[in-house]
């Protein structure tokens, strides 16, 4: 059976209400739930969860620690082509979108390389828009290869392939791939992307499958907070890990939170989430899920990052630049969206180490 089948038996106002109506009770069992079932997931979520965010974040924190140590992956951006065909609506790479379009050739390629490296890092996360014309697999796999000599790990977010496609890319030294649903919301899916191939609602959300298929060594997912309802986005990303595992129990699984942030374009939230309501959501999928991985970019601020190292979050970008040739050739008009986190790696490595019982890792462990 298809994901897509699956969800297709939940009714996304139904669910809504459901968390609405949940009560303290209901959040109490799920508390003390030692495998939760929907529900409990639901009460975790729910507005009548708010006060319970410190027994939240404590249990959080305790498997987090037990499960990945008191230890922070680094990870960094490096945009490849800001060329895209989608019309996103909430997208600074929106193709209607009056900027400039470049995509990096191997030179300068190479030169963001080596800005990276002086950084330190040994993970490295190529990221394009959605322009097969300008950045097909033939052109993503020269990349992986210009970045294999420099980096252990090498991770991609780029547009949905077929999986012999995947294939190609993982034989020559791709490891990890983030393909985010922004909404689950079928209904209201077509009307944050018009057209373009990620129009297909379908081909995006079976995407994590033929990686699956392809022996992808881990998947990243997660939904653009602030399109839809969080709380009910939250449940279908759920059921979407809790899928995955149960079929491709091999590939290991890490949930990114990105909330929209300013952008050419102008898209305001519909559903703006708050930083309490994202701590709740990032504690809630700690609970659900202590193996997952957790990751947290420079689209948040520096005191809710700060805030949230030792309380669930694995991975963190620090340095990251949204827009091609970005470190080599420090431009910015080219970018995504705006980075709200501007400190350097060292500077982020400094705040981890300062509270004492993390050691950040540049290199993920293989043991994780």
């Amino acid at each position: 059976m298809k994901f897509e089948q699956i969800i297709e038996k939940y009714d996304w106002n139904e669910i809504e209400e459901k968390i609405n109506n949940a009560t303290v009770a209901d959040v109490t069992v799920a508390l003390n739930s030692e495998k939760l079932a929907e529900n409990d997931f639901l009460a975790l979520l729910s507005p009548a969860s708010e006060n319970f965010l410190e027994e939240f974040a404590r249990t959080s924190r305790a498997k987090t620690q037990k499960r990945f140590g008191k230890t922070i992956q680094l990870y960094i951006p490096l945009y490849l082509s800001n060329y895209c065909e989608n019309t996103c609506i909430y997208c600074g790479f929106n193709a209607k979108n009056k900027i400039e379009r470049i995509v990096l050739n191997e030179n300068e390629i190479e030169n963001e390389i080596a800005e990276i490296k002086k950084m330190g890092y040994k993970h490295i996360l190529l990221v394009t828009g959605d322009a097969p014309k300008k950045a097909n697999v033939d052109y993503l796999m020269n990349a992986i290869k210009l970045a294999r000599p420099h980096f252990s790990l090498i991770s991609a977010e780029i547009q949905p392939l077929e999986t012999d496609e995947y294939k190609k890319m993982i034989d020559v030294g791709l490891n990890t791939v983030y393909i985010y649903q922004e909404t689950y919301s079928k209904e209201k899916y077509n009307f944050y992307h018009p057209k373009g191939n990620k129009s297909n609602y379908q081909f995006r959300l079976e995407t994590p499958e033929r990686l699956a298929n392809a022996g992808i060594h881990k998947i990243g997912l997660g939904v653009l907070l602030g399109l839809e309802n969080w709380r009910v986005e939250a449940f279908y990303l759920a059921l979407h890990l809790q899928y995955l595992r149960k079929k491709f129990w091999r590939t290991k699984y890490s949930i990114s939170f990105p909330r929209i942030r300013p952008h050419l374009g102008g898209f305001q939230p519909n559903f703006p989430i708050s930083d309490k309501e994202l701590a709740q959501l990032i504690w809630a999928f700690r609970i659900f899920d202590e193996d997952v991985e957790l990751a947290l970019s420079t689209r948040e601020s520096v005191n809710f990052r700060n805030n949230m190292l030792s309380l669930g979050i694995t991975s963190m970008s620090a340095g990251s630049k949204t827009e091609p040739g970005g470190y080599s050739k420090n431009i910015d008009e080219l970018e995504q969206f705006e980075v709200n986190d501007n400190r350097s790696a060292f500077e982020l490595e400094k705040e981890i180490n300062s509270q004492g019982y993390f050691t950040v890792w540049k290199d993920w462990d293989s043991r994780f």
